[in-house]
């Protein structure tokens, strides 16, 4: 299959899909969530491949939904026939059963996080098995302030109510080693080691025969969906239209529209003085 961006890179029992988008911190077009399904069932189908591996290319893991396309097309979509919730609702499902391809995958999929990780990029890692980041990558849900809600909606099964709520309830961002601490990821490593630690896990892991990887990965999985994962997923991606429709979330968007992404993101995220209006 060809990929437009994404790359796989196999390596002996273990395949890397690479997020292949690093001039725009490999953010999230309409592409990348049908792309990531369809590399997840030929990695599924590939002899030989116990484990696979998702990263980013270039600088980031997932800077999240690509915000100049995504403001532009429900804008677009809007003035020509008004917002339709259930058309919102079915589109944004089909992404959310792509990023869930990755908990599906019979074979156990390793995040490899640095950077961004942010938005939805946060889906693609939470749905993945296990995740290990650098110290130093920042991990968190800015949409949650305004026009969004998390799709996947696994933060509360991955850290419980109280830190969910936390990170929720400000939008704010984590680095790797609060991430670990938290629970919210596996491990942390300064960013040097990064590659060795995800390459001697996977290695370690692919030693099982992929029949004992697809039972273990499947019996824990089928515990958090009898908490009701699928319904907390549904009422997230009701959630996430409602908030791109909401007055401040249109007000937003069209700040994004008329004034650019960086003017929008500063106005959201400036009070909190984090993300790109960190101080330096």
């Amino acid at each position: 299959m060809t990929y437009t961006t994404l790359t796989l890179d196999r390596h002996e029992r273990v395949l890397h899909i690479v997020l292949n988008r690093p001039e725009r911190l490999n953010a999230i077009n309409q592409e990348m969530p049908r792309e990531l399904e369809r590399a997840v069932a030929e990695a599924n189908a590939m002899d030989g491949v116990h484990v696979l591996v998702l990263r980013g290319a270039g600088r980031s893991f997932c800077a999240g939904y690509d915000l100049d396309w995504g403001t532009r097309v429900e804008h677009d979509s809007q003035a020509a026939s008004g917002w339709d919730p259930v058309r919102d609702l079915v589109g944004m499902s089909e992404n959310v059963r792509c990023f869930m391809s990755l908990w599906h995958s019979r074979k156990p999929v390793i995040a490899q996080v640095h950077g961004w990780c942010v938005g939805g990029g946060t889906d693609l890692a939470l749905c993945s098995d296990l995740i290990v980041a650098a110290g130093d990558a920042q991990i968190g849900y800015p949409p949650a302030r305004v026009w969004g809600s998390p799709t996947s909606a696994l933060w509360a099964y991955r850290v419980g109510m109280e830190q969910a709520k936390r990170l929720l309830l400000t939008g704010d961002a984590v680095d790797g080693l609060t991430a670990e601490r938290i629970g919210l990821i596996y491990r942390a490593v300064p960013a040097e080691q990064l590659d060795a630690e995800v390459t001697a896990l996977a290695n370690r892991m692919a030693l099982l025969p992929v029949n004992q990887l697809v039972m273990m990965k499947l019996l824990v999985n089928q515990a958090y969906e009898n908490m009701g994962l699928r319904t907390t997923q549904l009422i997230g991606t009701v959630f996430d239209g409602i908030a791109r429709h909401t007055p401040e979330g249109e007000a937003w968007r069209e700040r994004a529209l008329q004034d650019g992404i960086k003017a929008a993101l500063a106005e959201r995220d400036g009070p909190f003085g984090d993300y790109g209006s960190r101080k330096k």
